[in-house]
């Protein structure tokens, strides 16, 4: 008996992380204003400090094919514009479009769409029907982002 009891608490638990995962990989509601979205896709201001690790992380985002100031890292991306003054070019909204969908600038553009999970082509297994960052890690890129300034 103990034993069945305990097999079910744990398959409720597991059902529960299951939705918990589920809703995490859900895209946050968001309005395309111009060439921007202006609102903070998580409702609260990004943390500047960790869209910097995020921004040099080689594994899913932009140093790879970007370069930027950066001197402490080798090897950065020359696919697409150096980094450097992002802050200067492109507001926050701006800057958060071009991270949520960056084919609505450019239709060939091959920059992913960092928070989309559908009508996506090339994409890895790794990634199919769920976003490649969270809404947190958007916020948190356009927060350092915008403080790259000339």
């Amino acid at each position: 008996m103990a034993k069945s009891f305990v097999h079910g608490v744990a398959l409720i638990a597991a059902s529960l992380a299951f939705v918990s995962v589920a809703r995490a990989d859900e895209l946050a509601s968001y309005k395309v204003a111009g060439d921007g979205i202006v609102e903070s896709l998580t409702g609260a201001p990004g943390d500047a400090v960790r869209g910097r690790a995020l921004v040099l992380a080689r594994t899913t985002t932009c140093i790879l094919c970007h370069s930027g100031p950066f001197p402490e890292t080798r090897f950065q991306g020359d696919l697409a514009p150096d980094l450097t003054g992002a802050g200067n070019r492109w507001s926050a909204s701006q800057l958060r479009l071009r991270l949520v969908d960056a084919s609505r600038f450019n239709a060939e553009t091959i920059m992913p769409s960092y928070y989309r999970n559908d009508d996506l082509v090339r994409v890895g297994r790794n990634f199919t029907g769920k976003p490649i960052l969270s809404a947190a890690e958007i916020e948190d890129i356009v927060a350092f982002l915008a403080t790259l300034r000339d």
